[in-house]
């Protein structure tokens, strides 16, 4: 199985596990508890700008129940905001106070629900430091994805604002 976490984007051979139930979702659950799929079930893990939602009190449990739930060798592609660049635009003097005002948004969520708040500025070395820790092997920062058309290969300003990485059991 190959799982889309937080993913609303249906596509063949993906089912999606989201929070909130909407059409398409095939599980409804959070990112912080995947104990409703057993041990090394899953061969691909998709989660594009969902684990800044997770806070920094259950980021090493999260981070271990997804290498839990995962098959050996498996792939976890991992999306976040990436800290580094939206502070590197959102500090550039000649940026507009909308562009500025965008970027704090991407920065610490949208906050148009009760999920779309961020807990966690990630850029490549915290993210490493913890997938490491949880016991991932191999940790490979890649450009873009291209599997579903969302945040990861998102870039308004330029460069990219994603994070983008495959981590591998």
């Amino acid at each position: 199985m190959k799982l889309h976490i937080g993913g609303k984007e249906i596509k063949e051979g993906w089912k999606i596990l989201n929070i909130q139930k909407n059409e398409g979702v095939d599980f409804v659950g959070s990112i912080t508890d995947l104990s409703q799929f057993e041990d090394e079930s899953i061969d691909e893990i998709y989660a594009s700008h969902v684990v800044e939602h997770v806070d920094q009190n259950n980021i090493k449990k999260t981070l271990s129940g997804i290498n839990r739930v995962l098959k050996k060798n498996g792939k976890f592609y991992i999306s976040v905001p990436d800290l580094d660049i939206l502070c590197r635009i959102f500090i550039e003097k000649t940026a507009p106070l909308k562009v500025k005002f965008h970027v704090m948004r991407m920065m610490f969520g949208g906050q148009i629900d009760d999920f779309d708040y961020h807990y966690f500025g990630w850029n490549y070395e915290f993210l490493n430091s913890y997938l490491v820790e949880t016991g991932f092997t191999k940790n490979e920062r890649v450009k873009t994805f291209d599997i579903f058309n969302d945040t990861s290969s998102f870039a308004p300003y330029g460069p990219l604002i994603s994070l983008n990485v495959i981590a591998y059991k």
